[in-house]
């Protein structure tokens, strides 16, 4: 069975573009293949893996509004065994491009059936918001990871994305599991930090990934160079922290 792993938390700049782009960047080092599917507007997961997303002619939009096969949009990236669909603004305008649809935030995982190649994993970069992208990226996978910034209203977004868990669960996908919660731009200078990690850490125990995010530049010169941090720069603590991530996920499936 694919695995699906929704990246989500409905606060934004909690690192969930980064972690996406990231992880599959370190899973593609365990030889693991991997689909990357953008479902956010702002289309930063594509930019983040070296993709001019204006030059695109077909994108995620194409494919939930039934106008593109899947198949035909994916796109290669310059990392080995790492795929991507991307997204653009378009994306923006789907809700009034589907009424009518029945079902609709089933559409990506209908779309996901279709897929012809088999990729050990799927990894969906979901908007930092409440919507209709959001679910159908909830609804379409077989667990959500959970990033969670170490600041003080980190549990606050914790608290929003939970709730919007459980109603996907009770309502849409009984199957979808919370893989962990993945603790991001830790400084450990910082009492608050500190202070976040241990909450976090007592509130959800073995829910929370040992491995934590440090801050750390190389992850944001690797965005802006378009590639994952293990390609660009692998002995940075950043990458070394994602390599350890992949490893957890992949032990833990054991």
């Amino acid at each position: 069975m694919k695995k699906i792993i929704a990246v989500a938390n409905q606060k934004g700049g909690v690192g969930k573009t980064t972690t996406c782009i990231s992880l599959a960047g370190a899973l593609a080092k365990f030889n693991k293949t991997v689909l990357l599917i953008d479902m956010d507007p702002q289309g930063n997961c594509g930019r983040g893996m070296g993709i001019d997303i204006t030059a695109t002619k077909r994108n995620i939009v194409d494919v939930l509004s039934n106008t593109s096969d899947i198949n035909r949009v994916i796109k290669k990236t310059t990392t080995p065994n790492v795929d991507i669909i991307t997204s653009n603004l378009k994306l923006t305008t789907l809700e009034s491009t589907i009424q009518g649809t029945s079902r609709p935030f089933y559409l990506l995982k209908y779309a996901l059936e279709k897929l012809t190649k088999d990729y050990d994993y799927i990894i969906i970069d979901c908007p930092p918001s409440l919507g209709l992208l959001n679910l159908n990226g909830l609804c379409a996978a077989t667990s959500v990871l959970v990033p969670v910034q170490c600041e003080y209203y980190a549990l606050e977004g914790v608290a929003q994305i939970l709730s919007t868990i459980s109603k996907v669960q009770q309502d849409y996908n009984p199957d979808l599991e919370i893989l962990g919660f993945l603790l991001t731009m830790y400084d450990s200078r910082l009492r608050l930090a500190t202070e976040v990690t241990q909450e976090i850490r007592g509130l959800f125990k073995e829910k929370t990934f040992v491995t934590q995010i440090p801050r750390n530049a190389s992850l944001a010169e690797a965005a802006a160079m378009g590639q994952p941090v293990t390609i660009f720069r692998p002995t940075a603590t950043g990458s070394k922290s994602y390599i350890s991530l992949a490893r957890e996920i992949l032990q833990n499936e054991k």
